[in-house]
């Protein structure tokens, strides 16, 4: 039997995730050997982040098409895997009216993951079934229904989702180790589908649709398989949300969350796996500047003034100066392995 063979952009695909996954490693020895016990929790949401913006990238940023639904998805697979997972004697307390016997059972964590994970990826396709044969604004429009009905779901069913007041009593079970690896090998898939047949069918299609169709690209399908993927991504981010926090509740899972994702990817660069990366990083090390500047600190014997709400005013500066300046972000269609073989 004939192994099948890798061709020479699998394999730069597969040498720039390994570089990528040495620079998420160094920032994670980094704190290990400097950080202090509260930056866990930041570095933990920065990976959070990162997997959002990765998935993010594989439908959006291969397709060029935007979508703003990925809050739902990862807050739908965070309910289910938290109510699945919470112990009976909690979900007593916390939701005393649940439907359908839903506080009546529970899971162990990786059965709440894959159920939440196949719940997840089955409304993804059902829903990718339509926004595939969609384009351009059409896409943006049904997807922000998307967003809106899903988040009313969570605030109105208080007996399932809590609304806005918190789900508590999930099991801690994911820590910044676990995460490190999840997002490694989110890295891989998202370089190793960039590079695949499907991949390279739907960037084409993406460059020039007609084209593309003209020459065989079956566009409906490369769609539908690319926002199936995104969304098993998403569903991962909430998964791992929930297990790390404890405790969840609607109001994450809506326009704040979309915008600042879709920030980091505009800043990195839609068109590469290594520019989501990057964006993601440079956004959250930003927003930690901002916040630090935002409670007034005291600069060379300088105390500065409190200025609440500059974080969401960077975020739209950032997006407003991007488009206006690299309008294709920082790493265009670069990936990393790209910059070292140019460097060298």
């Amino acid at each position: 039997m004939r192994l099948p063979q890798i061709n020479s952009a699998q394999r730069q695909g597969l040498l720039g995730s390994a570089l990528l996954s040495l620079v998420l490693l160094a920032i994670v020895g980094a704190y290990y050997l400097w950080g202090e016990s509260y930056q866990a929790r930041i570095l933990y949401a920065t990976f959070v982040n990162l997997l959002v913006v990765v998935g993010l990238q594989i439908f959006t940023g291969n397709a060029n098409i935007t979508s703003f639904s990925h809050a739902a998805f990862m807050g739908i697979a965070a309910y289910v895997a938290a109510i699945c997972v919470t112990p009976i004697a909690m979900k007593a307390i916390s939701l005393p009216d649940a439907p359908w016997g839903l506080n009546a059972f529970e899971m162990n964590a990786v059965s709440s993951a894959l159920l939440a994970l196949l719940i997840t990826g089955l409304l993804g396709l059902a829903t990718g079934l339509f926004m595939a044969r969609l384009t351009g604004v059409g896409v943006t429009i049904v997807s922000i229904a998307i967003l809106v009905i899903v988040h009313s779901i969570f605030l109105y069913r208080t007996d399932i989702f809590k609304g806005n007041q918190a789900l508590f009593g999930i099991p801690k079970i994911f820590d910044l180790p676990q995460m490190t690896v999840l997002v490694i090998i989110a890295v891989f898939l998202a370089r190793i589908f960039r590079e695949s047949a499907v991949g390279l069918k739907l960037r084409a299609s993406a460059d020039d649709e007609v084209g593309a169709r003209a020459m065989g690209v079956d566009v409906f399908k490369v769609r539908l398989i690319a926002w199936v993927i995104s969304t098993l991504f998403f569903a991962a981010a909430g998964i791992a949300y929930a297990f790390y926090l404890g405790t969840i509740s609607a109001r994450p899972f809506y326009f704040n969350f979309v915008f600042l994702t879709v920030a980091m990817l505009i800043l990195g660069g839609l068109r590469s796996v290594t520019g989501a990366v990057f964006g993601t990083l440079m956004i959250s090390i930003g927003l930690e500047v901002v916040r630090w500047l935002e409670t007034g600190p005291d600069i060379a014997g300088i105390k500065l003034p409190e200025v609440l709400g500059l974080s969401g005013l960077l975020l739209g500066v950032v997006i407003v100066a991007v488009m206006a300046f690299l309008p294709n972000g920082v790493m265009g269609n670069r990936e990393i392995e790209e910059l070292v073989k140019r460097k060298r």
